[in-house]
């Protein structure tokens, strides 16, 4: 061998060589990651110009871990757990929010299903408000999930409703309608993504993973019921307005460049608890339930009700049937 140091291949600690060890293209980014930030870190303590706190760079090195992390689906529970820890990091770090981020899977047994009652709601968008609170929606932007649509009475058409009123409600000679995410069975939205970033849970939720997300917004042009929303900017919410508990499919921070939808509240619903939106509803027009449980409200509106359902020509099943009594 020879005498040259140049020459021979770095040991590791226990004898062996680092570069025998084989290490997949994360790893491989990971291990290059570390050291350039101890590197980086080397440097900035040896200058007297330091401008970088230890917060920015710990910022930076958990970023940069979320950036190439892989995607959630095929995650092991030691992944998700880390990253779930590197997010409540963030949050604490760039919103000065102390969050809890589950990672609460599908209950056997479980199909989510809505029903709204066209004859009760009466427009006052309570439903709007509680939605946006809930999940974290960006207040620059004014991103909403949910559309309530004012509509004359004896019409069903969406182009010539009014999503936008602002008279005082309800409007006499017109009826309301709302419209989110209706989670569909056979949802296009998820055929058409290039990567994967969006699937359909076993409990029926329509999910995003917005860090695999690449904005490209095939989803969106797919997605016949404009359930779909994409943040131009980093979506902001101001510290003391966060709701802390987060599902990481859900209501988490989102990034600028992604896609984002309604999730039926996955933190929520989850648990036990109904979505926001219905729970808000002062009138009773919102029913959500298991439609695989006989003695849900859901199945009994189903089986006892005239009920429709949006664009049912195109046969993609959405979960979201309307009703009136």
């Amino acid at each position: 061998m020879s005498d040259d140091p140049a020459g021979a291949t770095p040991e590791r600690a226990d004898g062996g060589s680092m570069l025998q060890k084989p290490v997949d293209r994360r790893g491989a980014l990971s291990l290059l990651v570390g050291s350039v930030v101890m590197g980086t870190q080397a440097l900035a303590a040896c200058s007297p110009l330091q401008a970088e706190s230890d917060e920015d760079r710990e910022i930076k090195l958990l970023a940069w871990r979320e950036y190439i992390k892989g995607n959630y689906r095929f995650m092991t529970e030691a992944e998700r757990a880390e990253t779930i820890a590197r997010l409540e990091r963030l949050a604490e770090l760039r919103q000065g929010a102390e969050v809890t981020i589950q990672s609460t899977t599908a209950q056997p047994g479980v199909l989510f299903g809505y029903a709204f009652n066209i004859s009760k709601c009466k427009g006052f968008r309570r439903c709007i408000e509680a939605c946006i609170n809930e999940n974290n929606l960006d207040r620059n932007a004014d991103t909403q999930y949910i559309r309530i649509f004012e509509i004359e009475d004896g019409v069903i058409d969406l182009d010539e409703a009014d999503a936008t009123y602002q008279h005082e409600v309800p409007a006499e000679g017109h009826f309301y309608l709302g419209t989110q995410c209706f989670q569909c069975g056979d949802p296009p939205c998820v055929k058409v993504c290039p990567v994967g970033a969006t699937w359909q849970e076993p409990d029926g939720i329509v999910v995003v993973d917005y860090d695999w997300c690449i904005g490209c917004r095939y989803c969106m042009a797919a997605c016949p019921y404009w359930a779909r929303r994409f943040n131009w900017g980093a979506p902001e919410v101001p510290s003391e307005e966060v709701n802390p508990n987060q599902h990481y499919l859900g209501n988490r921070a989102r990034k600028k460049g992604c896609v984002e939808k309604c999730t039926f509240c996955i933190h929520r619903t989850r648990q036990g608890r109904l979505p926001a939106c219905a729970e808000a509803c002062p009138t009773g027009a919102r029913v959500f339930g298991n439609l695989l449980d006989p003695d849900s409200e859901i199945r009994w509106v189903l089986a006892n009700k005239r009920v429709f359902r949006l664009k049912e020509d195109l046969k993609i099943e959405p979960h979201f049937w309307y009703f009136s009594d």
